[in-house]
């Protein structure tokens, strides 16, 4: 215990004492990211960094081994060198791909188009080498609309070929930006601690970093565990752990920001914002970090999210939001989604890569690169807590002439979004920081709000959602607060929305076999019939069976994957699966409940549609303010 104390007062003394951001000296040429053979832990596919297409080959981490008549592809996630991306943003023309080599084979660097055509764009023959530096020179200039680089490696009969520290490198900056990442912690010490250990554990990233922050706003902290001590001695004066009062992701990922702006000789500044419960590939860091201090104009770097509990799919390619009918998470035109990195397209045969170059609304926050220039022109995030704030962000920065760019290939792992319910609290945040949202960057259509509010209502209603009923009506009423409801950052907001839920039986997930008041044996599946054809028609249908009382079932189980209002609106009572797998909420019909909040929620969007636009003048306003660095000092009560 003396150990961790020792360790805490080390790292509070450090955010004091801190030595000021200023620009380097370049040494040497940029690392654009390393050429891997295999992932960061045993769960990832070693496939996404080098695909064995014939043959034996042994990867490990930095290293591959060719036995005779094998053929190594770098045509993979992690593989490629995104240059549609790099011919694009940045000022960079050529990248040079070199290795250490032994033995004898073949070296090839292959490039694709927006179609995925391969083409092979350099070659060299390798006899009797012992570790032989063999490096390619390549243009960046055949890929505006789509494409990438990669290296490919082969053997014949009777040779044997090892190849190590594949580097893509580029000309570096006259000044290198300095960069620190921020990780925002709330109770998940050992998860944060891990990619920590990551960090100190891969030194070749930690050249590109200045600071390692870690806003730490939970009870369980990260510096009670063991391992921490030995830790912050590997990251030394790098690691700079902060506690504060739980202001959310945005709270947490804003005091980066805040530090830097606060320690900083520069403008040309970076802030690397990090989930903490993300599987951490390190070269991250230098893909996204090497790529900022190349562009040609200050622009927000988004990393890319694969799915943690399928470590082989792309979640998304680029993404936006659709403001006015409250839609996050929407993939672009052309954009892979919920992508089989290591299957092919099912209609051209190809292997499924993000050939096109694509432009992004907003990246989500699990890994994304901010430049203070962005900070120091359109202000720090709103005090959201969480949920919208990076949507937000983006779309404000991008209105002030700073687009936001998700790199492929920069990738970290997150736990699957179908794997968390739509129906907790923090849905609440979701509801009300879109709405602020589409107010101060739309054109904040009214009326089509409020039929999609209504239609949410409904659906909710009919699926005997009442607590996310009343979830999206205090969503809205505390919009109408105005940019008041802002102030504490959303301490209050929290408390108030568990509070309200409590009290609505069907939030709270049960033990399959432990359903209260019903008998386990009692429960089997009904499943769904198709999507209804008329789906309006439908809709008036069960509406005035509920009006009615009238079920056609009076108890069933449903998966779900087949939740749906129109089937669900069929049950007098409905255990339905969590998205978690891991249990059931059981919903039942309330003829009053359904009454009342129906009447409510209906006075409230009336309400929105008539007070809106006076509200959504308060918010533009107030957007200054909110977004201060005064602000936000007051909030980390410093």
């Amino acid at each position: 215990m003396a150990g961790r104390a020792t360790t805490r007062a080390k790292t509070a003394a450090a955010t004091k004492e801190q030595t000021t951001f200023s620009e380097h000296t370049p040494h040497g040429r940029l690392t654009a990211q390393r050429g891997l053979f295999s992932g960061p832990s045993p769960v990832v596919p070693k496939d996404l960094y080098a695909e064995v297409r014939n043959g034996l080959a042994a990867r490990s981490r930095d290293s591959v081994v060719l036995e005779p008549a094998t053929t190594v592809s770098g045509n993979t996630y992690f593989g490629r060198f995104p240059a549609s991306y790099w011919q694009r943003w940045t000022t960079a023309r050529e990248v040079r791909v070199e290795a250490v080599v032994t033995g004898a084979g073949l070296l090839a660097v292959r490039a694709s188009d927006i179609e995925g055509e391969p083409r092979t764009v350099a070659a060299q023959e390798i006899s009797d080498a012992e570790l032989t530096v063999v490096a390619f020179d390549l243009k960046i200039d055949k890929f505006f609309d789509g494409g990438a680089l990669w290296l490919d490696l082969e053997t014949e009969a009777g040779q044997r070929l090892t190849v190590e520290r594949v580097r893509w490198t580029v000309e570096p900056p006259e000044r290198i930006r300095p960069t620190a990442v921020t990780i925002c912690t709330m109770n998940r010490a050992d998860d944060c601690l891990s990619n920590l250990r990551a960090l100190a554990d891969d030194l070749a990233s930690l050249d590109t970093l200045d600071a390692i922050y870690v806003a730490d706003q939970g009870t369980d902290r990260v510096d009670s565990r063991d391992g921490f001590a030995q830790v912050a001695k590997d990251l030394g004066d790098k690691l700079r752990y902060l506690n504060q009062p739980n202001l959310g992701g945005a709270g947490g990922f804003t005091r980066g920001l805040y530090e830097v702006a606060g320690h900083t000789e520069t403008e040309h500044a970076n802030v690397l914002f990090m989930d903490d419960d993300v599987l951490l590939e390190p070269d991250l860091i230098i893909r996204m970090t090497a790529f900022s201090n190349r562009t040609a104009n200050p622009i927000i770097v988004g990393g890319q999210m694969l799915n943690l509990l399928h470590p082989h799919q792309l979640h998304v390619g680029a993404e936006y939001a659709r403001l006015n009918t409250l839609e996050p998470g929407l993939p672009v035109e052309h954009s892979l989604t919920t992508a089989d990195l290591l299957g092919v397209d099912e209609e051209t045969g190809k292997p499924n890569r993000q050939e096109r170059r694509l432009d992004a609304g907003y990246n989500g926050w699990w890994s994304c690169l901010i430049p203070y220039e962005v900070v120091k022109a359109v202000g720090y995030p709103l005090p959201f807590f969480f949920q919208w704030d990076d949507a937000e962000y983006s779309y404000r920065a991008r209105a002030h002439g700073f687009p936001t760019v998700t790199l492929p290939g920069a990738g970290v792992w997150h736990a699957d979004f179908f794997w968390k319910d739509w129906d907790e609290w923090h849905r609440y945040f979701n509801l009300r920081n879109s709405i602020i949202t589409a107010a101060l960057h739309s054109d904040f259509n009214l009326n089509l709000l409020c039929r999609v509010l209504t239609a949410q209502l409904v659906r909710y209603l009919l699926g005997m959602q009442y607590g996310l009923s009343h979830t999206l009506i205090k969503a809205i009423e505390d919009f109408l607060q105005g940019p008041e409801i802002l102030r504490d950052g959303g301490v209050s907001a929290m408390k108030e929305i568990r509070e309200l839920r409590a009290r609505y039986p069907e939030t709270i997930r049960h033990d399959a076999t432990k359903v209260p008041g019903i008998a386990s044996n009692d429960i089997g599946i009904i499943n769904t019939a198709p999507r209804p054809t008329l789906q309006r028609l439908t809709l008036v249908k069960r509406v005035i069976d509920r009006l009615r009382g009238r079920s056609k079932f009076s108890l069933g189980a449903i998966p779900l994957d087949e939740a749906h209002w129109w089937h669900v609106g069929l049950f007098e009572t409905a255990v339905i699966t969590d998205a978690s797998q891991e249990g059931v909420r059981v919903r039942k019909y309330d003829r009053d409940r359904m009454f009342k909040l129906g009447k409510h929620g209906l006075s409230v969007i009336n309400r929105l549609r008539k007070e809106g636009r006076a509200v959504q003048d308060q918010y533009r306003r107030a957007v200054p303010e909110l977004t201060s660095r005064e602000n936000w000092k007051r909030l980390y009560e410093l």
